[in-house]
């Protein structure tokens, strides 16, 4: 079966500490809190050719997230640029930008597609429950979510949480029941953010399944509406 899943580990790239000062960082005004449901991002998906138009904002607001020194930052910005490129083409595709007077956050992915194209050999990431869901045209693909620091280290748990309302938005905006994405194991600090925003291990079926999970470089990891 070809299936479209995420190439690894994309989604964590965008979780790493910032160079320099947080300039998304929120005021501190005796005990900290984080923006309120009335005063949170306004969130809206761009089209394609929106996207090109902002191709340059997207790639810095990547950088400014993505972290390292100067040259590690244009090295990122490049690499992302080119992988957005590349999904943007997917059927499906859907970049969502959350905005106040400047760009605060954005996530992107596509629905997985029994039909579509695929990277070569993640399948096997993957159990047969995830495989099935693809196959119906219920499981979504999140490949990206880039937020401020705030984001990832206060109301983590809030519904209003900017990580959630964006990865929530994805998966209702197309009627999937399941979202995905690959995480390196090495990369802990990932899985620790997406776990706080409600993301959960996937559980083989089978003692065989579970044990292929094990030894699979990538956690699996899904998220329902």
């Amino acid at each position: 079966m070809n299936l479209t899943v995420p190439a690894p580990p994309t989604t964590t790239d965008l979780l790493r500490q910032p160079i320099g000062p947080d300039r998304h960082a929120t005021r501190r005004t005796g005990t900290e809190r984080g923006a309120s449901p009335r005063e949170g991002e306004r969130l809206r998906p761009l089209s394609r050719l929106q996207i090109e138009d902002r191709l340059q904002e997207l790639g810095d607001f990547y950088a400014e997230t993505s972290g390292g020194g100067p040259w590690a930052w244009n090295q990122a910005r490049d690499a992302f640029l080119r992988r957005l490129a590349a999904d943007v083409r997917r059927p499906g595709f859907e970049l969502l930008v959350a905005e106040t007077t400047e760009l605060t956050g954005c996530a992107y992915g596509f629905p997985a597609r029994a039909d579509g194209p695929a990277w070569e050999g993640t399948d096997a990431h993957l159990p047969g429950k995830l495989l099935c869901l693809a196959a119906s045209g219920r499981l979504f693909v999140v490949r990206g979510i880039l937020v401020p620091p705030r984001v990832r280290r206060r109301n983590q748990g809030r519904a209003w949480n900017l990580a959630r309302r964006m990865q929530r938005r994805l998966l209702t905006d197309h009627g999937a029941v399941t979202g995905v994405t690959l995480v390196r194991r090495s990369d802990r600090a990932t899985v620790e953010a997406l776990r706080s925003w409600g993301w959960r291990y996937v559980r083989g079926d089978s003692p065989q399944e579970s044990r292929a999970l094990l030894r699979s470089p990538f956690r699996v990891l899904v998220l329902g509406t």
